[in-house]
Formats: structure tokens, sequence, C-alpha cells
């Protein structure tokens, strides 16, 4: 197959069989949540259905690539206007990305534009799954990640609901507000528990650090007995649900007199850590050079400077993922401090729980958003870190 047969493979008109189902499929699925909005489902189906199945066949059967621009703006227009009859300026908004992605996905789909970044050998079938496993795994994201798109623009509500007023959704300037902001930032309860979490996360994420890059040095020697069962027993605090170690943890601090205070919550949290520093540290180590611990010590070099001057620095992006782990576990977790905590230390986790138990408060927002914030830049710098390592260890260029 020569280079100009690709190109006529990969803009050729498909049958109108195909694009305009295809395009009906996706339609129906569109159709399905803008007709619940409207309170009729099985009509928004089909709706949706018929009519990109015939904006499909005008697109490409009456009015052809010539005409494809107009086209598309044309959708974006009238998606726009009925979007904004049926749902004000939000659904306008959503008509209009409606409109682009339809007036886009119908000449993809009909002159075969979605072959065109493909190897020409694939056969139907082969095509069909590798844009059903991005379908797949888009909607998957999807599905994590609008609950907290959800909660972020509700944290600016000037209302004291934990729905959409009709200001906000009208994109009035007055439904909107930073009086949440605020009283996170000036209510000493919410302050207290900043506090406390400010004084607890780092401590125990220091612990966590410490012990846990020891543990997966130690692991990773090829002379220490039973490792598997060792490494099972170390990052079981991951794998245990919450609650049992969170009881077991009562149970025995009590016994020691640590419920109730400061270190107690520390360790507790420690403990939840160091499986993620072992797993981080020890995939790290996986492509160290053992070779150069071995000429560190041919040149004098005592165990303590060689890990300092030669492990360290090649092992240090796994340590610090492992230790941002531990912080974000440390700094959002809830359940062991119900059991080991005290109302003087209580984190702000253990805060957005009561609040939500007992007052209702929308400034629990505001906390969430805060602390999604923080997790993404924590997040980021792990990825970071992660392609650092990488290139270190000449596992991706440079």
């Amino acid at each position: 197959m020569t280079a100009s047969d690709i190109v006529i493979t990969a803009t050729e008109k498909k049958p109108v069989s195909f694009y305009a189902s295809v395009a009906a499929a996706a339609g129906a699925f569109a159709g399905i949540f803008v007709g619940a909005a409207q309170g009729s489902t099985l009509l928004g189906l089909i709706c949706g259905a018929i009519l990109m199945a015939i904006v499909a066949y005008v697109a490409v059967e009456v009015l052809g690539r010539e005409q494809e621009k107009p086209l598309r703006w044309g959708l974006v227009i009238l998606f726009a206007i009925a979007g904004f009859l049926f749902g004000g300026t939000p659904g306008g908004v959503i008509g209009a990305l409606f409109g682009w992605f339809f007036g886009w996905f119908v000449y993809w789909l009909g002159f075969n534009r979605y072959r065109a970044h493909l190897v020409p050998y694939l056969t139907p079938g082969q095509v069909l799954w590798h844009y059903a496993f991005r379908v797949i795994c888009g909607a998957i994201f999807v599905f994590l990640i609008t609950p907290i798109l959800v909660v972020m623009p509700l944290s600016f509500n000037a209302e004291n609901f934990f729905t959409f007023t009709p200001e906000m959704l009208r994109f009035d300037p007055e439904g909107y507000s930073l009086r949440h902001y605020r009283d996170f930032l000036t209510n000493t309860e919410w302050t207290n528990a900043v506090k406390n979490s400010l004084m607890i996360a780092p401590v125990a994420t220091l612990i966590s650090v410490s012990l846990g890059t020891l543990a997966a040095i130690g692991l990773s020697q090829s002379h220490v007995p039973a490792k598997r069962a060792i490494m099972a027993i170390m990052i079981s605090p991951m794998i245990v649900p919450l609650i049992i170690s969170a009881t077991g943890m009562y149970f025995f601090y009590s016994k020691i007199g640590l419920v109730g205070t400061y270190w107690g919550i520390v360790l507790a949290h420690a403990v939840l850590g160091i499986p993620f520093v072992i797993i981080t540290v020890t995939a790290t180590l996986v492509g160290f050079d053992k070779s150069l611990t071995r000429a560190a010590a041919n040149m004098g070099a005592d165990p303590v400077t060689t890990f300092f001057r030669v492990q360290m620095p090649l092992i240090l992006p796994g340590v610090i993922s492992g230790g941002l782990f531990a912080f974000i576990t440390s700094f959002d977790e809830v359940v062991v401090v119900l059991f080991v905590g005290s109302a003087e230390l209580q984190t702000l986790p253990w805060q957005m729980f009561t609040g939500l138990r007992e007052q209702i408060s929308p400034t629990i927002l505001a906390a969430a958003t805060v602390l999604v914030a923080i997790s993404i830049a924590l997040l980021t710098v792990v990825e970071l870190l992660r392609r650092r390592s990488e290139r270190l260890r000449g596992m991706s260029p440079g």
C-alpha cells in the first residue's frame, strides 16, 4: 500500500448506515443527560438519536466537505440557542460545546478521518477497540473527577446552601462570594483544626520517611530472609480496612496511655504513611546500581557516608514521593484520628466530618477546595519527581 492509498483510505466517504448509526448513538447518549435535566430521559434519548442521524446525513451527503466550516459554526449557534432557551446561560454554554463537538464528530466519522493517524493494516475490530478503550478511560476519568469539580464552584456560593442557587446558574455575580473562605480563615474552630493538622502531618511524615526508607533499603538486600513475608507485614496498614486498623490502634494505645495525645496521633499517622514510602523507595531501588555502593566501600567510605553521598542522591525522588504520599495520607485522614484523637487535637478532616454531622456548614466546601488544591500541587510534584527519577535511571530521554 502506497502513501497515496493511505491518504485516500483516510479521507474516503463512509457508508451512510455506518456514520449515521454511530452519530445517532452518540446523540442518544447526550440526549439522556439533556432529557434527564428536562424530566424525560426516554424522550431525550430518542430525540438526540434522530437529530444527530439527520445532522450526520445532511453534513456528509448533502453539504459535503466544502460546507464543513459553515455547518460547524451553524451547529454551535443553533445548539447554543437551544441550550439557552431550555437552561439559560449555563445551558447555552453547554449547548455551544455540544454543537462544536458534534459538528466535528460527524465529519470525523463520515469521511473516515478517524483512521488518519492509525496504521492502515488495522482491522475494523481493532480500530473499534482503539477508540473504545479511550472512551472507557475518559468515562472513568469523568466519573472520578466530577464530584471534585462540583464541590469547587459550590464553595463560592453566596448562600448557606450545598446546592447551586438560581443566581449561580445564571452566572450572576451576586450569587458568588468568598464568605466561606473568610470563615475558614478566621473561625477559630477551623484555624485550630488547620494548625493541628500542620503540627501532626509533618512530624508523622518525617517518621514515615525515616523508617520507610530504612525498611526499603533493608528489604532490597538479597541476603534478607523471608523478604516477601516482611514486605507483606510492612504494607499491611495500606491493605487492611482502615476501621480495623483504627480499632486495633485504639486498644493498643489505650494500654500505653497514648490515646488522646499528640504523639499517639503522630505515631498512628506514621504507621499509615510508612507503606507508601516503602513502595515508592523500593520501586526506585529497582534501578539502583549496587556496584556504586561497593565502589564507595572500596574507596574507604563507611556505610553512613556511602548512604548519604552515593545512595541517597539517586533514590531521593522516590523518598520525596513517598514523603508526599505520607503527608497527604496524614493530612486527609479522619477515621484513625476519631479513635485515638481528642477534642483539643481535632484535625482538619475531623472538623469537616463534625461540620457535616452536626451543623452542615458550607465552610466545609471551602476547606475541601483548599485540600484539593494542596493535593493537586503535591501530586504534581510527585509526577515531576517520577520523571526526574526515570531520567536519572536512563528510562526516558532527558
